[in-house]
């Protein structure tokens, strides 16, 4: 069946709101839109929504329209979220999608401004001294990303309890796009890796700015993030704790999810940390293998609950 359908999505312009979602989902979070594929065809369009506000939000910050100010772009959106949330479509279709997933889910107001929140700290914070500090910034971009899903995909236990793991998923991927992108994110201006933790290790921002321009390994680099590597791993377990909470038919989404992401950390250590100029990807192959035995289950589970 049509996720749409699925959903009851009928009212055309809702329709293509969503369609427009699902096609940012698919260009920009290849990972993530393949995880969704293991969601019910209902709860699909939701994460397609919530997946397409965070892009749009994170895009007018790191790509800005030439000629924009990022700043009053953000302020833009946050006007817009007032209307979401007193109850009016606003004639963007991304915010249109997530107007309508809001109140489907009953998504906190609270989890979309920290989002917007950290969006704006990329605009006049460059580095953060430890993970303490940086926590305020991860909350916003990342563990609220998955306090929102967590009404997608459903629980079996009073949400709350399930509310730190769903948290520490999101927390879990934004460590691991920091220690992927970190030589991308030196180029916009910005250190996520905390700067004493680097120190401890004889690395700063000169350090990395050097290995990246002349593509020259470091050991002192490489220590630091096999650290950093090996504190992000115990964040999934974290993660992974929470998968029993969820209901059974969102387990496959995340443990996917999962499994695909942490990926990237294999990917990392394969290639001893040298990352400052080159992006750890999972392959294809790797991608198909984790995901397509979870597809196929999800497709006869569907065929054989169809009305005979």
């Amino acid at each position: 069946m049509n996720e749409l359908d699925a959903a009851g999505i009928a009212e055309p312009a809702l329709r293509a709101a969503y369609t427009e979602c699902r096609r940012i989902n698919a260009h920009h979070g290849r990972t993530f839109f393949l995880a969704t594929r293991l969601l019910p065809a209902r709860a699909r369009p939701a994460a397609h929504a919530l997946y397409g506000f965070a892009r749009m939000a994170d895009e007018l910050v790191d790509n800005p329209e030439p000629g924009t100010d990022p700043a009053v772009a953000l302020d833009k959106v946050a006007g817009l979220v007032d209307e979401v949330y007193d109850g009016s479509v606003p004639a963007d279709p991304v915010l249109a999608a997530l107007a309508d997933t809001v109140r489907r889910y009953d998504i906190r107001r609270d989890l979309v401004d920290a989002f917007l929140h950290s969006m704006r700290m990329d605009l006049t914070v460059t580095e953060y001294a430890t993970y303490a500090d940086l926590g305020e910034y991860i909350y916003g971009s990342a563990c609220v990303i998955g306090l929102q899903m967590l009404p997608v995909f459903g629980t079996v236990v009073p949400r709350e309890e399930a509310s730190p793991s769903a948290a520490a998923l999101g927390e879990a991927f934004q460590l691991t796009n920091f220690l992927r992108d970190v030589g991308e994110d030196l180029d916009r201006g910005r250190l996520y890796l905390p700067t004493e933790e680097l120190a401890a290790f004889g690395v700063d921002r000169a350090v990395l700015l050097d290995a990246r321009r002349n593509d020259r390994s470091d050991p002192r680099v490489r220590a630091a993030l096999a650290v950093a590597v090996s504190r992000t791993r115990a964040v999934y377990r974290r993660a992974d704790a929470g998968i029993p909470l969820l209901r059974p038919e969102s387990r496959p989404c995340v443990r996917t999810a999962i499994t695909l992401y942490e990926g990237i950390l294999d990917e990392i250590e394969a290639m001893d940390y040298a990352v400052l100029n080159r992006r750890a990807v999972v392959g294809n192959g790797r991608r198909i293998a984790v995901a397509l035995p979870a597809l196929a289950r999800r497709a006869l589970t569907s065929r054989s609950a169809r009305p005979r």
